[in-house]
């Protein structure tokens, strides 16, 4: 959480500006810039939260425009969905359910990455496991899902124990 650092959003690097002030505490993106307006003496931790707040609330809007779409297109319905932060995992569907769940972290990634989870995870609510008929799925409605796979497995999940 220090200035200069590099930090993701939907694929784009953006360098960190830590600016101490009175006020409320909040993130603002301007073009490769991240900006994060803290009160002085907030600790690493609450500066963590605070960007951890941010990324949830970017993915969860970008997810409202995106379900609906999906959902009429591949003709399916869930109950419920929801962030949350998986060490090993990018989504997940409990499909008796009806119930997705994302990884925040998707926040960092490339738009096309998010898309292909939600997909994924709601093609789930179709065929359950990863055989021809959940395949053909794919294929049918997000005919590029293979690229956009290999674009996010080229990723690493998270970084945040990484040691330089």
């Amino acid at each position: 959480m220090l200035n200069g650092e590099s930090h993701y959003l939907w694929g784009r690097r953006h360098r960190l500006n830590v600016e101490e002030r009175a006020g409320r505490h909040e993130v603002k993106v301007a073009p490769g810039k991240m900006y994060l307006y803290v009160n002085a003496g907030t600790s690493t931790e609450n500066r963590a939260l605070l960007l951890s707040q941010f990324y949830r609330a970017a993915l969860k809007s970008r997810i409202d425009e995106l379900l609906q779409l999906w959902q009429e297109e591949i003709g399916v319905t869930g109950n419920s969905w929801g962030v949350k932060k998986m060490k090993t995992k990018w989504g997940s569907c409990s499909t008796d359910e009806k119930r997705i769940w994302l990884n925040p972290e998707l926040a960092k990634k490339n738009p096309e990455c998010l898309e292909y989870i939600l997909v994924h995870e709601l093609v789930h609510l179709l065929e359950r496991r990863h055989n021809e008929r959940f395949k053909a799925f794919m294929d049918k409605h997000l005919p590029d899902w293979r690229e956009r796979r290999n674009l996010l497995n080229k990723m690493p999940l998270a970084h945040n124990n990484w040691i330089y």
